[in-house]
C-alpha cells in the first residue's frame, strides 16, 4: 500500500543507477576545462622566503601561476572562521595561499592552472620554493607544554579553553565513599572518502554569473561563501552538489582554499576550470579528527553510583580553526552519555600544532567522549566488583525522567536536554542479543583451548537534527509526477529512498512516482548542510509539511470540483476519491492541471486548464488572492533543539596469545533512533558506523614524526579494515519516537562508530585481565603492554572476570565470516609473553 511507505524496508532506489555506473561525480563533469594543481608545503612550520617560478614559465600547456601577492581583495584575506564562540579567543584560519608563513605539511603555496592536470603537476616540479624553517610544535603534549608556538600572537598554543559545570563537583568527590582517576589517550586518525575533494567552476561572462560544482556536504554554504569572497551578489552564484563519493564530515568545512581559488581562476580565465583531490592531497591537505588526552576523576558510592564526575581534556585541533571548537564542545556535553553524573564539570583546552586542521568526522567528538566516560564505568566496575552492565543499569536517566535536562549548553547553543529514550529497555535488549548472562560459560570453554576471550560493553547518547532550520518544496506535474527539493546534500545516505518514503506516504502515492533533488541550490536556495546525523530529522521533516500543505491544497481543488466536502475525500495511489465511493475521484495529475488556470494549451491535458474550457467561475479571480498558481508548496522545519538518539553496542574478542591480534567474534548493536522511516538504511548506516568504528579501534591513527611529516600518508601504510576485518554485525531496535518533531524521528547516522573504541577497549581489558587506556591498539601495542604486565608496571584489573546473573550454555556467535570457535589444538595459554613482538599489524582478520 502507498500509504504505508514510512517505516518500510524499501530497498535504495538510488543504487542501480550508482553500482552499474551511472553517477555523475565531480570527476565525470568538465571534461574541457582548464586544470589546477598545487604547490603544497613539504615543511610543518617555516617562513616562506622566495618562490621562483622561472622554469616553470616556458612548459607548453601553462596558463597561469599564482602566489598569494597575486590574490586581490576578499580572496587575499584569510578564510572565514566559520563558528565563532566566545571562548574561542584565539581562533585562526589560513590563506587561500600561504602568504608569509606554512604551518603543516600540505598547506597550499603556488596554484598552477594549465591545459590538463598532467601539464599542470609538471609545471608545479619544477616551481621553488626557498623556506626559513621554525620550530614544529607536533603531538599535544608538546602544544600543551608551550615552550614553541604554532602562531607567534596565540599563547601556550591555546586556541580556546572553555569550563562547564553543574554542581559542587569538587565537594560531591571529596564526600564520596570511593574515587578513581584515570589518563585516556584517543589518537588522531582520518575520513577516507572514496571520493576526496573536487571543485569545477564555470563562469558565463555576458550574465556575470558563476555556476560552481563542489563534492561539499554543503553547497548553500559553499555558494555563501564564494560570493562573499568574489565580491558577486548571491543571486548571480550557483551551487550544485552532483553525486558525492562520501563526507563523513570533512567536507562540511567550507570554503576550502580550492573552492575560492577556482571560481576565482574561471572567472579570470573566462573558461572552465577544475581541481580534483588525489589521495596523498586527502591525506595532508583536507582534515583529521580525534585526538585528545583526557583526565578523568570521578566519585561514586558502594552501589557504583556516580556522585560526582570532573573531567580535563586537551584536544588537537591542528594548525587552524575554521570549524570553530565544535568537536571538542561536542565531547564535554557528549560525554555524559545515557547516566546522571551527579556534579559534573568539564574543562578542556583546544590547542594549535603544526599538522593538517581538525574538523568534524563521522562521530564528531562522541566516540571520544564516549571512550572516556566508558572506561570510567568499567573503572568503577572493576574497583567495586560488581557487573559492568549493572553499574551501567545503576547510573541510567530513566525513562519517566525524560526529558532530561543536563543544564549544560550543546554544540548548537541551546540546553542539552534529552527528548525520549528508554535505556534499560535497550540494555535489556543488548545482554539478551549478546548472551550477556552465558558469557561465564563460553569463556570457560574457550579457556579450556588455550584461548583469551573478552566481553565488552559501551553506551552513548547522540545529538542529531541540530538546527538552524531546512525546508522542503514539492511540486506535482500533470502527469502525476512528483518533485521534491531539499537543500542539503546527499553523500550515500539514500535520502532519494527515504525522503520519496515519506512524501509517498504523506500524499498517498506511489514511491515510483516520486523524484527527489538534494543540494541544488536552484532549486533550494536556502538550507544548512549535511552533518551530525541531521539530515532525516531536518529535511524530512520539512519535506512532511511541504507535502501535507500540498495535500491540503489538492484536497481543497478537488473538492470544488467533485462538489463534495475535502473531510470526505482521500487519496489513494495518487487518486483522490470520495471515501465510500470510490468510482467518484480525480487523479493528482488533473487536480494538477486544474490548479494552474492556463491561456495556452500545449498538451492535451493542458486544454482543461484554458479560458475556453467552462470549468472557471467568471465571478472570481482565475487565481484566488490567498493563493497561488499549481500543485506545489514549500515549508521549513526549525526546531527549538537537538533530538537525542541513542544506542548500545557490545562485542566478544578474541586476543591471540602469542601474536596479541584482536579479533573480533561478534558484535552486536541496540540502536534508537525514534521512528524509523526505513529500517534498512537505518541497519545500513547503523553498520557502515560500525566498520568505521573497528578502524578508528584497531588500525586508523595519523602516524606524524617530531619533524611533523606524516609518514603513513598512502593506502600502502595507513591501514583500513577490509571486508574481512569488518565482523557480522547483529543489530535489534527500539524506538522511543522524539515528541519534538511532526515524525518522531531522531538521527541515526553517525550512530555505529561512536562507542566501538570503548567497547572494543573493554573487550580487551576483560580478555587480558589490565586496563586498556589508549586506542586504537595495534598488535604491536597490546603485545607491550602485556610485557608491562608481566613486569608489574601495569596493574591487574581486581576484577578480571564478567559477573553473570546466571552461567549456562556457551554463548555461540553468530555464524559469518568472523565465525568465533575455530576448530585448533587445546593448548594452554602461555605464561609469559612471546620472545619477540610482531614487526606489523596482521592483515588477516583481527
Amino acid at each position: 500500500m502507498t500509504t504505508q511507505m514510512f517505516g518500510a524496508p524499501v530497498r535504495r532506489r538510488e543504487d542501480p543507477r550508482l553500482v552499474t555506473g551511472g553517477g555523475r561525480y565531480l570527476d565525470d563533469l568538465g571534461h574541457t576545462a582548464l586544470a589546477a594543481a598545487f604547490v603544497r608545503s613539504p615543511h610543518a612550520h617555516a617562513r616562506i622566503v622566495d618562490i621562483d617560478v622561472d622554469d616553470a614559465l616556458d612548459v607548453d600547456g601553462l596558463v597561469g601561476i599564482w602566489t598569494h601577492e597575486d590574490l586581490p581583495g576578499r580572496v587575499g584575506e584569510p578564510l572565514p572562521l566559520l563558528i565563532p564562540h566566545p571562548t574561542l579567543t584565539h581562533g585562526r584560519t589560513q590563506y587561500a595561499l600561504a602568504r608569509d608563513e606554512v604551518n603543516y605539511v600540505g598547506e597550499a603555496i603556488v596554484m598552477v592552472v594549465a591545459r590538463d592536470r598532467y601539464v599542470a603537476e609538471d609545471v608545479c616540479q619544477r616551481i621553488r620554493v626557498d623556506f626559513e624553517l621554525l620550530t614544529p610544535v607536533v603531538g599535544i603534549a608538546n602544544a600543551r607544554d608551550g615552550a614553541a608556538l604554532v602562531h607567534d600572537d596565540v599563547p601556550g598554543n591555546v586556541a580556546c579553553r572553555m569550563l562547564q559545570e553543574v554542581g559542587d563537583v569538587d565537594a560531591a568527590i571529596a564526600a564520596a565513599p570511593h574515587t578513581l582517576e584515570l589518563d585516556l589517550d584517543i589518537e588522531r586518525s582520518a575520513c577516507m572518502p572514496m571520493e576526496g575533494k573536487g571543485v569545477l567552476a564555470r563562469w558565463d561572462s555576458d550574465k556575470g554569473e558563476l555556476r560552481i560544482f563542489s563534492s561539499t556536504q554543503t553547497s548553500t554554504g559553499v555558494r555563501a561563501a564564494v560570493a562573499a569572497k568574489l565580491d558577486l551578489p548571491l543571486a548571480k552564484v550557483e551551487c550544485i552538489a552532483p553525486d558525492v563519493g562520501g563526507g563523513f564530515g570533512v567536507k562540511i568545512n567550507h570554503p576550502w582554499p580550492e573552492e575560492v581559488l577556482i571560481p576565482w581562476a574561471a572567472r579570470l580565465l573566462n573558461q572552465e576550470v577544475k581541481w580534483t583531490e588525489d589521495r596523498r592531497e586527502h591525506f595532508v591537505s583536507s582534515a583529521h579528527e580525534r585526538g585528545q588526552l583526557q583526565q578523568v576523576r570521578v566519585g561514586f558510592d558502594d552501589e557504583g553510583r556516580v556522585l560526582g564526575l570532573d573531567v580535563k581534556f586537551w584536544h588537537d585541533n591542528g594548525a587552524y580553526t575554521p570549524y570553530g571548537i565544535i568537536v571538542p564542545i561536542i565531547t564535554s556535553t557528549q560525554l555524559l552519555g545515557p547516566y546522571k553524573p551527579g556534579a559534573y564539570r568539564c574543562e578542556f583546552w583546544s590547542l594549535y600544532t603544526n599538522t593538517v586542521l581538525v574538523t568534524p568526522y563521522r562521530g564528531a567528538g562522541r566516540p571520544q567522549g564516549c571512550f572516556a566516560m566508558e572506561r570510567t564505568m568499567d573503572a568503577i566496575a572493576d574497583r567495586l566488583g560488581l557487573d559492568r552492565a549493572e553499574v551501567r543499569s545503576r547510573n541510567f536517566i530513566l525513562p519517566s525522567e525524560m526529558p532530561y535536562d543536563h543544564g549544560l549548553l550543546f554544540q548548537d547553543g541551546r540546553p542539552l536536554r534529552y527528548d525520549s529514550g528508554d535505556f534499560p529497555a535497550s540494555l535489556a535488549k543488548l545482554k539478551a542479543l549478546v548472551g550477556w548472562d552465558d558469557f561465564a560459560a563460553y569463556r570457560e570453554q574457550a579457556e579450556a583451548e588455550g584461548r583469551k576471550v573478552g566481553l565488552g560493553i559501551g553506551c552513548y547518547v547522540e545529538g542529531t537534527g541540530v538546527g538552524p532550520y531546512e525546508g522542503g518544496h514539492i511540486q506535482i506535474e500533470t502527469s502525476g509526477r512528483v518533485n521534491v527539493s531539499t537543500g542539503l546534500t546527499s553523500q550515500g545516505q539514500g535520502h532519494e529512498t527515504s525522503f520519496a518514503q515519506i512524501v509517498a506516504q504523506e500524499l498517498g502515492v506511489s514511491i515510483e512516482d516520486v523524484f527527489v533533488t538534494t543540494g541544488d541550490t536552484r532549486r533550494m536556495p536556502y538550507a544548512v548542510g549535511t552533518f551530525a546525523s541531521r539530515a532525516a530529522v531536518m529535511s524530512g521533516n520539512a519535506i512532511a509539511l511541504a507535502a501535507r500543505n500540498v495535500r491540503a491544497k489538492a484536497l481543497r481543488i478537488a473538492a470544488d470540483a467533485l462538489e463534495v466536502s475535502a473531510e470526505d475525500l482521500e487519496i489513494v495511489d495518487g487518486d483522490i476519491r470520495v471515501k465510500g465511493a470510490p468510482d467518484t475521484h480525480m487523479s493528482l495529475g488533473t487536480v494538477s492541471v486544474m490548479s494552474n488556470p492556463l491561456r495556452y494549451a500545449f498538451d492535451e491535458a493542458a486544454k482543461a486548464a484554458t479560458q475556453f474550457a467552462g470549468n472557471a467561475d467568471p465571478s472570481k479571480p482565475p487565481v484566488a488572492d490567498d493563493d497561488e498558481p499549481g500543485l506545489e508548496g514549500k515549508d521549513f522545519y526549525s526546531p527549538t533543539q537537538a533530538t537525542f538518539a541513542n544506542g548500545m553496542h557490545a562485542a566478544i574478542v578474541e586476543t591471540d596469545p602469542v601474536t596479541a591480534e584482536v579479533k573480533i567474534l561478534r558484535y552486536c548493536v541496540i540502536h534508537d533512533c525514534g521512528t524509523m522511516i526505513n529500517p534498512m538504511i537505518v541497519e545500513g548506516q547503523v553498520h557502515g558506523g560500525v566498520a568505521q568504528g573497528v578502524g578508528g579501534a584497531l588500525y586508523e591513527r595519523m602516524a606524524y614524526d617530531d619533524s611533523g611529516q606524516l609518514l603513513n600518508a598512502s593506502f600502502m601504510d595507513f591501514l583500513m579494515p577490509y571486508a574481512s576485518e569488518v565482523p557480522h554485525i547483529e543489530t535489534d531496535h527500539l524506538e522511543t519516537p522524539s515528541p519534538l518533531n511532526p515524525l518522531g524521528i531522531k538521527g541515526a547516522g553517525e550512530a555505529g562508530c561512536i562507542p566501538v573504541s570503548a567497547v572494543i577497549a573493554s573487550a580487551i581489558s576483560d580478555a587480558e585481565g589490565f586496563a586498556i587506556t589508549s586506542m586504537p591498539i595495534s598488535p604491536v601495542e597490546l603485545w607491550e603492554l602485556r610485557r608491562r604486565h608481566a613486569r608489574g608496571e601495569i596493574p591487574s584489573l581486581a576484577r578480571t572476570r564478567h559477573t553473570p546473573a546466571r552461567a549456562s550454555a556457551p554463548v555461540a556467535p553468530a555464524s559469518s565470516s568472523s565465525a568465533p570457535v575455530e576448530s585448533r589444538p587445546s593448548a594452554p595459554a602461555p605464561s609469559a609473553p612471546a620472545p619477540s613482538a610482531p614487526s606489523t599489524p596482521s592483515r588477516e582478520a583481527p
